[in-house]
């Protein structure tokens, strides 16, 4: 069975990220706060689809890309959590929650950006190693 983005625990976790801050910014006192609400709401959007995009995509370098701007995004929800229960009160246990839930995330993504280099440096030393065969066996053969 060939394994999906929806697999990745990083992207359940962010999955799961997106879903408590919409439930976060469905409050009656922050539904207001229009800029904050979808700056948020964007931020943990791209995390989910920085995950999904990086795994679906076939050039390491641009997965890797992906990855990092996921693991940025995640940053970015943390701090505008902080932002909110600066502003928000209320909202302080619930904030906490969320936090550890995309500190979690994040991660997760910096196990997959960790993971794709790891198999990065693997795949670079065996062409190597058949590289260097195909030149020892010219080498042999006096080529």
């Amino acid at each position: 069975m060939t394994m999906t983005f929806e697999d990745l625990d990083a992207w359940k976790n962010a999955r799961e990220l997106v879903n408590a801050v919409y439930t976060i910014t469905r409050r009656s006192s922050l539904t207001k706060d229009f800029g904050l609400c979808g700056q948020i709401q964007r931020a943990a959007i791209s995390a989910m689809s920085n995950v999904t995009e990086g795994f679906e995509r076939q050039h390491v370098a641009e997965k890797l890309q992906a990855y990092n701007v996921a693991r940025a995004s995640c940053g970015e929800v943390r701090s505008l959590l902080y932002v909110i229960e600066d502003n928000y009160p209320q909202a302080s246990a619930t904030l906490r929650d969320t936090r550890k839930l995309v500190g979690g995330t994040g991660s997760l993504i910096s196990g997959l950006i960790a993971s794709t280099r790891r198999r990065m440096v693997a795949k670079t030393a065996a062409i190597l190693s058949v590289m260097g065969l195909i030149g020892w066996a010219g080498a042999y053969l006096g080529h």
